[in-house]
């Protein structure tokens, strides 16, 4: 075992803005800093549970805020690093701890003496004159020990203890196996006639690909970069249906990593603890404390989007499917492998662009100075690199970021490549939250934006496509969420907020990429300096809607899968694949086809914390839609809307309900009409 002494966590980081020491912090480390950081929080929690003065909100709910400390601290590295860079040691040590943190989360929820504590000072509220952000953490506090189970009989809270330690285990074990069945495929292709379609950068990125790893060819993964290029643009119809089969049977193999019967012990425990709680379901036991309230609004929302956008989608599959047998000169009936393909030629012929068109001008260093430069000009923040800020892998990069007025706000982290230890996707986490110290200090965030971008090779810089771009912007979104937190209380303070309304502001960041204004700042010609031409943009802005009733459809899809898992009132013992295709039946335009699954490789709903809300996304779309036009009205670099749009929800955090916040920022409720008119769905 290590040293306490030789143990970075076991004292003040000595880095600047006391940054993790990534550099001085070993695998070794982390277990026992985990074991003494539970230990801390034990005694800590003993202490204003066993505290014989009467229950105050300074004595206990306060005191119970600012707990936990180190083991914040070590939680936080330890699990941003397990998403960003794996190794096998480090998924070992999660297994072993994540049943201890399950264990110390119940043994606060489920104390008696704790709980009579939280209750006490929650029934003296109305007498207790707190400011609004005191009544939310009161509220806040008074409910999480309400969810998880403090108001079971003994037996109840046994069997509820038992239930989130196996969750705790499987939804980390669904992830692993999900990871890991990704990472092992490739498809390594030898015959360059195999590659016809593809444009020379995906060839290039392919073949380095194929280099990193000592093969000779060209190397195609199911990472982002890799396989969503080849499903667009390859003309050989059955590599493309090959990868498509891989893509959608991760963790369906039958094997070793295989998810299946996890997702049935998943949804049955989640289901079971929301009926120890009184619920029919766990839609119904999650979303009482979201924007949506409860399954109906839900639903409400979903198919009004989907009687919306369904006709537009199904004349958009015939426009490509039409395309496609002219094309070919045969029937074809355009299968779930084709659709990128083919549309993709309908975008070019229809808009004359694509993103081979588009990527010379997406260099990444250049787009990261447009975003970033973004920030400036709404809200005057800089940033300002620091090599001396030690970074867990060499290719994160960690920047201060400063204020208009000069004073410090945060420290952000940029990791933009796929590597083999680091989860697919793209997300904002924190290190770090923000809140103030017991004497008023501003502690300030430290956050993290990892993402999957496109590498450079040797011949070109990292050039990203239009996606990508649009990936970069909506996270850095999330991030500015919590670099402006200005709470008192870390639990409260930036993106800590309802999870339907978390995507507001990184949604709304990614309406500013079809405005020509912010495009001409940024995309230039990696090899000219040229601005990208006021014809492509145009272009661009043409195409925004293409499709999109296709692609809502498609999240649509997740969002009633999501839902139809976790509105289940029995448990569920039959077929993932059968009981998905059933789900999600409404929303599908392209056909179908057997012995393929996306549920077993659905992180989001079974791994991260987006079950039963999965909606979120469509719910925040209308939000920013609605949010936007505003600044559509005002000017999209208008300072007093970002100013407003800054101080009534990006620094606002949890603190108060997100209904308020946003019509305190609009001035009025959301409606879907400003979607649909984005969208182009209605005039």
């Amino acid at each position: 075992m290590t040293q306490a002494t030789n143990n970075p966590f076991f004292g003040k980081f000595k880095t600047p803005f006391e940054t993790p020491p990534f550099d001085q912090i070993k695998v070794e480390h982390y277990e026992p800093a985990f074991d003494e950081a539970i230990k801390r929080l034990d005694k800590e929690v003993k202490a204003i549970a066993e505290n014989p003065q009467p229950a105050t909100f300074e004595n206990t709910i306060v005191t119970l805020e600012r707990s936990g400390q180190l083991l914040n601290t070590v939680s936080s590295v330890f699990f941003n690093v397990l998403s960003a860079e794996a190794n096998d040691e480090m998924i070992e040590i999660s297994q072993r701890v994540s049943p201890k943190l399950s264990e110390v989360s119940n043994n606060i929820y489920l104390n008696d003496k704790l709980f009579a504590r939280v209750r006490d000072v929650y029934e003296q509220k109305e007498r207790l004159d707190l400011s609004t952000e005191d009544a939310k953490l009161l509220e806040e506090t008074y409910l999480s020990f309400k969810t998880q189970g403090a108001t079971l009989s003994p037996e109840k809270k046994e069997r509820y203890r038992t239930l989130s330690t196996e969750l705790s285990v499987l939804t980390l074990q669904f992830d692993q196996n999900a990871l890991k069945d990704q990472n092992r495929f490739e498809m390594l292709i030898t015959d360059k006639s195999e590659l016809a379609g593809l444009p020379e950068s995906i060839q290039e990125a392919a073949a380095a690909l194929a280099k990193s790893k000592g093969k000779e060819g060209w190397l195609i993964n199911l990472s982002a970069p890799s396989y969503v290029p080849f499903m667009r643009y390859s003309d050989r119809r059955d590599l493309r249906e090959k990868l498509y089969r891989a893509y959608m049977s991760v963790g369906a193999k039958g094997d070793e990593f295989d998810n299946q019967e996890i997702i049935r012990k998943i949804v049955n425990i989640r289901l079971e603890i929301a009926q120890l709680m009184g619920h029919k379901n766990y839609a119904e036991y999650v979303q009482e404390h979201k924007m949506a309230k409860n399954p109906t609004n839900v639903y409400k929302l979903l198919n009004q989007l989907l009687e919306a956008y369904k006709p537009v989608a199904i004349n958009e599959y015939n426009t490509v499917e039409g395309f496609a047998l002219g094309m070919e000169q045969k029937d074809i009936t355009v299968m779930p492998w084709d659709w990128n393909y083919y549309s993709e030629k309908v975008r070019h012929i229809r808009f004359d662009v694509n993103d081979e068109m588009t990527r010379p001008y997406f260099e990444l260093d250049n787009v990261k100075k447009g975003i970033f430069g973004l920030a400036t000009q709404l809200y005057g923040i800089t940033f300002k690199a620091n090599k001396a800020i030690p970074v867990y892998h060499p290719e994160v990069e960690a920047f201060e970021v400063y204020d208009a007025d000069g004073s410090f706000l945060a420290i952000l982290y940029t990791d933009f490549f796929p590597r083999e230890g680091k989860q697919s996707g793209a997300w904002m986490n924190n290190i770090k939250s923000q809140y103030k110290t017991e004497d008023g200090t501003d502690s300030r965030p430290q956050i993290i934006l990892v993402m999957n971008f496109t590498r450079p090779t040797e011949t070109k810089p990292s050039l990203l496509t239009f996606d990508e771009v649009e990936t970069f912007i909506h996270e850095f979104g999330h991030a500015l969420h919590g670099m402006f937190a200005q709470g008192i209380y870390a639990s409260l303070s930036g993106t800590n907020v309802y999870q339907d309304f978390v995507e507001l502001p990184s949604q709304i960041m990614e309406n500013w990429l079809t405005e020509k204004e912010f495009l001409d700042q940024f995309a230039i010609h990696y090899q000219t300096g040229e601005k990208i031409p006021q014809e492509l943009v145009r272009k661009l802005i043409d195409a925004a809607n293409f499709n999109a009733g296709y692609l809502c459809c498609r999240q649509l899809s997740f969002g009633f899968l999501d839902m139809a898992w976790h509105t289940i009132e029995q448990p569920f013992t039959g077929d993932v694949a059968v009981f998905e295709k059933k789900a999600w039946a409404p929303t599908i335009i392209v056909p179908e086809i057997p012995k393929v699954v996306m549920s077993t490789s659905f992180g989001h709903i079974f791994s991260g914390g987006y079950a039963a809300g999965y909606y979120g996304y469509k719910w925040a779309e209308v939000l920013d839609a609605d949010a936007f036009s505003l600044f559509k009205e005002k000017g999209i670099f208008n300072k007093e809307v970002a100013k407003s749009f800054r101080d009534n929800i990006l620094s606002k955090g949890g603190t108060e309900d997100p209904s308020i916040l946003y019509k305190r920022f609009r001035g009025q409720d959301p409606t879907i009409d400003a979607l649909l008119i984005r969208n182009g769905i209605k005039k």
